[in-house]
């Protein structure tokens, strides 16, 4: 982990702490942090803090006080912070479920969330089941429990839906017409590989390195797609992303692989 990116987290948890006291149940490194995956530049920090009891309305802004870019600066991207009640955490369930919300950062629009109803559809409700499926088998303890034991992903069944859900969410978004690169269809393009990848491997992996699973297990790809993977993984490291309607076409058929599985 890059030097001042642990300066950063470790800087974050004596805040947390200093806000909640012993009410912090603990404090983990999610994202691209957990998953070995962090490009500095590129990535967010991602962190998801646990309490034991529910946060009063001022308590929950003095949390975002304390810790936005402007009182912490971020060294990356910026911070996408999530706090959670332990027993939400642990439970499995396909809802939001937060306490707090918090994207801050130089490189990413400030945003707090107080309660899981400010989060629309067109945000995508969806995240959060899957962010902490990702704790569960990837998280780095900062502090507390191991993230194995403090959070639980949806049984099978729900996860393919919200997998499935994430992609329509993504095919939902603008994109430029014709064969030209569309920033960001790479994201899209890997997204639809960790989800594929998920499913039918049983494990989480970065994006990139769900691409390259794909790639390696080779028959089950035309050549094609393999083509657009092998693009898109050049395009997280500085290449030309992408066309849009590629991505899309890549993105449906994922899709309904998925949609159609029991």
């Amino acid at each position: 982990m890059d030097e001042a990116v642990r300066d950063y987290l470790a800087a974050l948890v004596e805040r947390a702490r200093a806000v909640l006291g012993a009410n912090l149940a603990g404090a983990y490194a999610a994202g691209s942090l957990g998953l070995g995956a962090y490009q500095p530049g590129r990535s967010d920090v991602d962190v998801a803090l646990l309490v034991d009891e529910s946060l009063d309305c001022a308590t929950r802004r003095a949390l975002v006080e304390r810790l936005r870019h402007e009182a912490l600066p971020c060294p990356a991207r910026g911070l996408e912070l999530v706090v959670y009640r332990r027993v939400v955490a642990a439970s499995g369930t396909g809802d939001p479920g937060f306490e707090v919300e918090l994207n801050t950062g130089a490189g990413l629009p400030f945003r707090a969330s107080y309660d899981p109803a400010d989060r629309s559809a067109a945000d995508g409700r969806f995240w959060y089941a899957l962010d902490r499926a990702i704790l569960h088998q990837s998280g780095l303890a900062l502090l507390g429990p191991p993230a194995a034991e403090a959070f639980a992903e949806p049984a099978p069944a729900q996860l393919r839906r919200l997998l499935v859900t994430a992609l329509d969410w993504w095919l939902a978004l603008p994109t430029p017409p014709g064969d030209v690169p569309a920033p960001g269809a790479e994201d899209a393009v890997l997204g639809a590989c960790r989800a594929l990848v998920r499913v039918t491997h049983g494990r989480w992996l970065a994006k990139s390195d769900a691409g390259r699973r794909l790639l390696d297990q080779g028959s089950d790809l035309a050549p094609a797609d393999a083509e657009l993977i092998r693009r898109s993984i050049a395009a997280r490291a500085g290449g030309p992303a992408p066309s849009g309607p590629s991505a899309r076409a890549f993105q449906r058929r994922v899709r309904h692989r998925l949609a159609t599985m029991h």
